[in-house]
């Protein structure tokens, strides 16, 4: 669901792709490109919150939990870009291995509370941040459809 509480279904277009509300009324917003997703601009402005938590704990830290975290939570925006302009299949595909990632980083996130490198505050808060970035990943994979 975007922020307005509506879901999406995406759709071509001449030019590009539409995504089209699954409720009541409809709305058509071309996505020309990846950046069009709102659900890729969630992920990537999640990237920079996690890249600054990480560079604030200790270099073994940074070193060891720190680099699986960053580089999955930049993983997610990363495929989503990667494979935009794939088929449907791929693309698909593309969308799976970001939710993976996407459930990787609320993995570390855990393991970083648990060693006391994370409040629970700031454990909670950002997992729920991607739990929205998987189900938006979800409800994209199941609704991405090609004309």
């Amino acid at each position: 669901m975007n922020a307005g509480g509506v879901d999406k279904a995406c759709k071509s277009n001449a030019g590009g792709w539409t995504l089209e509300t699954r409720s009541w009324k409809r709305y058509n917003v071309v996505v020309k490109n990846f950046q069009d997703l709102d659900v890729y601009k969630r992920a990537s402005e999640l990237f920079p919150r996690i890249y600054r938590l990480v560079r604030s704990w200790s270099a073994f830290d940074q070193r060891e939990l720190g680099s699986q975290l960053i580089r999955a939570a930049n993983s997610i925006h990363a495929n989503l870009a990667e494979g935009f302009s794939k088929s449907e299949k791929d693309f698909k595909r593309y969308i799976g291995t970001a939710i993976g990632s996407c459930d990787e980083v609320v993995s570390h996130l855990t393991d970083a509370h648990h060693i006391n490198l994370i409040t629970e505050q700031e454990k909670q808060e950002l997992v729920g941040e991607y739990e929205v970035v998987g189900k938006q990943l979800t409800r994209l994979k199941q609704s991405w459809k090609r004309l």
